[in-house]
């Protein structure tokens, strides 16, 4: 097997092979035919990289790539692009997520040449929700583009090596096309015709809204299948431990496109530690799907909840032994933090003291 990691750095795209699109990982486990884990990295109100680190490092050998949310639900938090930045840099596999609400076409093609510069490749495009929904209802929305059209624009910078305008790209930026779908909200009928024009569009893969409701999934499916879908685009599954019933119906009542059926919400409220519950119906319904003709993988989206993730795919069994890539610390790394701690052990000195002794001509000397 060639293994999915840049030999001489974790940071630098893979070699680009033939029929692929991008230099990325999880296109290269999909075309493989393995059985693939995305999870979604919660951002960070915060500009302190170690925020993003630390919580990507819970998904250490359990996920293929990493989903860099956009401003979802519209309330805003460390960018997708900046939380890009900082995972390639350690060698994670993100997916950048890119929705139309907050920026016109030229900022979403400046955007993209950038992402692919550093590396990314991997990019999931939405509509994105309306600004309402927000804790900054005031905001201006923008909508230049929407999740079909931003599809077919990616698609031309990456094919033909163009931007909107027709001025031509110097280097085009290679990237796996993703895209969202809803299979779980009326009209059922429409849903399916709504994938193949995604696909039409430039949609590689997707990943599904929450999936609670099985049955309607499976029915989906069917009709997916009879048109031909699942042969021209990847499909994960959404899905998600819920924390409790409260949870469920709050999300039911609250969060635009999630159906969640009274039978699950049921099976939480009859459960005498309903978090652990919550767990086990998201397994449940990761293995009654991963069955169904069609399905490539899993996309977890565990809220506030990410430490249950790697339980969820080891109890799930659906890497059938398959290790993802892990984040290894590289010697020069090694030789960084065992130097810091060498100096820090030291002496503590402040830099208002290191001023004063400098002041004095006696940095640098021990007391």
């Amino acid at each position: 097997m060639i293994a999915d990691v840049n030999p001489v750095d974790p940071s630098l795209p893979l070699d680009p092979l033939p029929g692929h699109s991008s230099r990325g990982r999880l296109e290269r486990v999909l075309r493989r035919g393995e059985f693939s884990v995305t999870a979604e990295l919660n951002p960070p109100d915060s500009a302190n990289p170690d925020d993003v680190y630390e919580r990507a490092r819970i998904f250490d050998g359990w996920v293929d790539a990493i989903n860099a949310v956009d401003a979802s639900g519209a309330n805003c938090h460390m960018s997708s692009v900046g939380i890009c930045a900082l995972l390639t840099r350690m060698g994670y596999a993100p997916i950048m997520q890119i929705a139309c609400r907050d920026k016109n076409r030229i900022a979403i093609q400046g955007d993209v040449l950038g992402a692919a510069a550093m590396g990314v490749a991997n990019m999931l495009c939405l509509t994105g929700d309306g600004v309402q929904g927000g804790d900054q209802p005031g905001a201006k929305p923008v909508f230049d583009l929407d999740s079909i059209s931003l599809l077919e624009t990616l698609k031309m910078m990456r094919d033909e090596a163009k931007f909107l305008s027709g001025r031509k790209l110097t280097s085009p930026p290679a990237v796996f096309l993703g895209a969202a779908i809803n299979p779980f909200v009326p009209p059922f009928d429409f849903r399916p015709l709504h994938f193949a024009k995604k696909i039409r569009a430039g949609a590689q893969f997707v990943q599904s809204q929450y999936c609670y409701d099985v049955p309607l999934f499976r029915e989906f499916m069917k009709r997916v299948r009879d048109m031909g879908l699942h042969e021209q685009c990847f499909i994960l599954v959404g899905v998600g431990p819920l924390a409790s019933a409260k949870t469920a119906r709050w999300m039911k009542s609250n969060v635009p496109g999630v159906h969640i059926p009274d039978a699950v919400i049921k099976r939480l409220d009859g459960a005498s530690d309903q978090k652990a519950e919550g767990k086990r119906i998201c397994i449940d319904i990761i293995n009654e799907t991963k069955d169904i003709v069609g399905v490539h993988g899993v996309h977890v989206m565990a809220y506030r909840q990410e430490e249950y993730v790697a339980e969820i795919v080891h109890e799930s069994g659906i890497l059938k032994g398959r290790q993802p890539w892990k984040r290894e610390a590289r010697q020069d790394e090694a030789q960084v933090v065992e130097r810091l701690g060498g100096l820090l052990s030291r002496d503590a000195v402040s830099p208002e003291n290191m001023a004063a002794k400098a002041a004095h001509g006696e940095q640098g000397r021990k007391e």
